[in-house]
């Protein structure tokens, strides 16, 4: 009752304008984008068919058997889930996480319910993809790292910060490379900087958003390189 008289006193006292649609937010839950924005959003139930290696969205009916794109045949990460598309609600949420950090009660909900879904409760530890030294200090935090300390919080499984680091910034489109070219770039700026925590271990690892997958695919090569047993990525969103 409090929570609803205080959303109305923030609207009138505060308005804020819906990032995707400009209509007014009436619940501070949803953070920038307002319900019927939400409401339009892709979010993944179970119900839907998706890879079953990268959780590429194959269509909106149930699946009667393990389905495949194709596209992340060469990836070397286990498997990829996310908790729904990169759009509409979700992709204006995420977008602000990289400018504030800050995660909407809805978002937090929906990120905590998918995982619970998943088939990544055999995870050992959590690692969040690293930012560079410039990136972060640019940024002055981490978006996966929120993410993966919400996850962490909820479900007690351990967060690892350390082990795992960003050496440097790659620009993985650089022009003139071709796609090994950039891929070997962009591998050299990963490095593990404890193995002992990741040797025989089942990674998670937790992003904002999946596009390619060609950087976390880089990501558990090395992961696996040191010794991971297996390596999980889950994301708040998946492009497709």
């Amino acid at each position: 009752m409090l929570k609803t008289i205080s959303d109305s006193l923030l609207t009138i006292a505060y308005p804020q304008e819906c990032n995707v649609c400009g209509n007014s937010v009436e619940n501070t839950r949803y953070g920038i984008a307002c319900c019927e924005c939400w409401t339009q959003t892709k979010l993944f139930s179970g119900e839907e068919t998706l890879c079953f290696k990268c959780g590429r969205l194959q269509s909106l009916k149930p699946a009667l058997s393990k389905t495949y794109c194709w596209e992340c045949d060469d990836h070397d990460y286990d498997r990829a889930r996310a908790a729904g598309v990169y759009e509409i609600a979700l992709s204006c949420s995420i977008l602000h996480l990289k400018r504030e950090p800050f995660i909407a009660k809805h978002l937090e909900d929906i990120f905590i319910e998918s995982f619970s879904r998943s088939s990544f409760h055999d995870a050992d530890r959590i690692i969040p993809v690293p930012l560079s030294k410039h990136r972060f200090l640019e940024r002055g935090y981490n978006q996966a790292s929120l993410l993966a300390k919400l996850l962490s919080n909820e479900t007690g499984i351990k967060l690892d910060e350390g082990s795992f680091v960003r050496t440097k910034h790659a620009k993985i489109h650089r022009a003139g490379m071709d796609r090994k070219g950039r891929e070997l770039s962009v591998e050299r700026s990963f490095e593990v900087s404890r193995k002992k925590f990741i040797k025989d271990e089942t990674i998670l690892l937790v992003d904002d958003v999946l596009t390619s997958g060609a950087t976390v695919s880089i990501c558990a090569k090395i992961l696996k390189r040191n010794g991971a047993r297996k390596v999980y990525v889950f994301t708040a969103a998946r492009a497709v």
